[in-house]
């Protein structure tokens, strides 16, 4: 899947099943920016009430140091229509995963 090689760009800050340096990618549809627990946002990202979305991604994705002034994140996106939109697709069905998968069964909720 293309998307899934240009989630590599964004393997620096993040992963799917886990927390780096941002938060993890697993379940990220419908969740509500600065929600993962255990996760040290920014006061900017925990305020921005961004729930993720095909939208609110693509927008992030397009001028992520805009929308959310103030937040920690440094990468200032993907240019690219088509790239977004192929990163959002696999964003979309990263639960689908095994990393995701297996993070799902070892965090019942």
């Amino acid at each position: 899947m293309r998307g899934e090689q240009i989630y590599a760009r964004c393997l620096a800050c993040h992963a799917l099943a886990y927390d780096r340096v941002g938060p993890r990618h697993c379940g990220l549809f419908g969740r509500r920016a600065g929600s993962v627990p255990q996760f040290s946002y920014s006061p900017a990202m925990k305020k921005s009430c961004i729930v993720s979305n095909d939208k609110t991604l693509d927008r992030l994705l397009t001028e992520s140091l805009n929308i959310v002034p103030g937040s920690a994140k440094t990468y200032d996106g993907v240019a690219d229509p088509s790239d977004r939109s192929d990163l959002i697709a696999y964003l979309k069905h990263a639960d689908d995963t095994p990393e995701c998968a297996k993070q799902a069964s070892s965090n019942p909720r």
